[in-house]
C-alpha cells in the first residue's frame, strides 16, 4: 500500500523523530510512505480557539494536498478528531445556503481514508505485531482524543503487548485527562496543574522507566512535569516504540529522540 503521512505541525516542529518512527515501522511492513511537502497544519488550534474563519484555508488545504492519497496516517488522535469531528460542519458552515458542494464531496471521499498510526496498522493494515523488541518498562497513557472522538480504546495496547521484550504495566486512572488540552494548559493553567499532578503521581506509582501514547502533545505535557520533578521517566511516541527492534539496540542504533 501506498501511505501519505500528514506528519502534524506539532510533530514537525517539536518532534520529528516521531515521524521517522512512523515511516521505519511502515516500510519495515512492505508499505510505501509518501511526504506530501505542501502540507501544513489541520487548523485545529485556530477552530478550538474560536478562529474558525482561519482555519477554513487550513482544511481546504487538507483535502486538497491528500484528496488522491490511498491512505492518510496520522500520528496524533487529537488531529484526526478534528478532520473527523469538525471538517464536515467547517464546510457546510452555518448557512447550508454557502456550503461548498464541490469541497463537501471531495471531504466526504476523503475521511474513510484518513487513519490514526495505530488504526491504520490494526484496521486497515491488520498488523499487530510489527516485529518491534523495547526491553523497558513501559506503561501508556491513553489521550481524551483517542477514547472519546476516536474510540480506539485498547486497540494501541493490542500493538504494545505484542511487543517483545516489553514490560507493560497498566497505568491507573487511564482514562482521566492529562490536563493539556492544548490552549486549555495556558488558559485554565492552575486546573491543567492539578489535573498533570494528578496523572504524575499514577504514572509513577507504576513503576515506569517510559510513558507512552499516540499524542506527543500528551507527552509532552506530562514528560514536562516529570522532568522538572527529576522523576527519571522518559516519554517516546508510540510509534517510536514500535519502530525499535532488537538490532537497533544491539547495535546500539536506537537513542531516545523525543525525550
Amino acid at each position: 500500500m501506498r501511505v501519505s503521512l500528514f506528519i502534524t505541525c506539532y510533530n514537525d516542529t517539536l518532534f520529528p523523530a516521531t515521524g521517522k518512527a512512523v515511516v521505519r515501522v511502515l516500510e519495515r511492513l512492505g508499505h510505501t510512505v509518501d511526504f506530501p511537502l505542501e502540507q501544513t497544519c489541520c487548523g485545529q488550534m485556530h477552530y478550538n480557539t474560536g478562529y474558525q474563519r482561519e482555519a477554513m484555508p487550513l482544511m481546504r488545504r487538507f483535502v486538497e494536498i491528500f484528496r488522491d492519497a490511498e491512505a492518510v496516517c496520522i500520528p496524533s488522535s487529537s488531529c484526526v478528531a478534528m478532520i473527523r469531528d469538525h471538517y464536515q460542519e467547517m464546510v457546510s458552515g452555518e448557512n447550508q445556503a454557502q456550503a461548498d458542494a464541490t469541497l463537501s464531496s471531495e471531504l466526504a471521499d476523503l475521511l474513510p481514508r484518513v487513519y490514526e498510526f495505530t488504526e491504520l496498522l490494526v484496521n486497515r493494515l491488520g498488523v499487530d505485531d510489527v516485529g518491534a523488541y523495547f526491553p523497558h518498562r513501559v506503561t501508556y497513557h491513553a489521550s481524551c482524543h483517542s477514547l472519546r472522538s476516536l474510540h480506539l480504546g485498547d486497540l494501541p495496547l493490542s500493538l504494545l503487548r505484542k511487543v517483545h521484550g516489553i514490560d507493560l504495566v497498566d497505568l491507573p486512572n487511564i482514562d482521566r485527562c492529562c490536563g493539556f488540552g492544548g490552549t486549555f494548559a495556558i488558559k485554565m493553567a492552575d486546573v491543567s496543574a492539578a489535573m498533570l499532578a494528578d496523572k504524575m503521581k499514577d504514572v509513577e506509582n507504576t513503576g515506569a522507566e517510559v510513558v507512552t501514547a499516540v499524542d506527543t502533545s500528551c507527552l509532552m505535557h506530562i514528560f514536562g512535569g516529570l522532568h522538572r520533578q527529576r522523576a527519571g521517566i522518559r516519554m517516546a511516541h508510540i510509534a517510536e516504540v514500535l519502530a525499535s527492534t532488537e538490532s537497533d539496540i544491539q547495535n546500539g542504533e536506537w537513542t531516545w529522540p523525543s525525550a
